[in-house]
């Protein structure tokens, strides 16, 4: 598709195309998450588990009320 047709819109015209194209050679660093489950312990994942489960019963039972 040409960008400068003239059945498009002037602003769609006068648009640049630019294309995040690198190999492999060079790929992006990586970049820790701030946060993940999957490196939570077993305990630390079950204790979130819990306070989980115990705000939503809060909210069902407030909600009851």
């Amino acid at each position: 598709m040409d960008v400068s047709s003239p059945d498009l819109p002037h602003s769609a015209a006068a648009k640049s195309v630019h294309m995040h194209v690198h190999g492999a050679d060079l790929p992006h660093p990586v970049q820790a998450p701030p946060w993940s489950i999957l490196r939570m312990t077993l305990a630390a994942r079950l204790a979130a588990a819990v306070a989980v489960s115990a705000v939503l019963w809060a909210i069902v039972l407030l909600a009851m009320r």
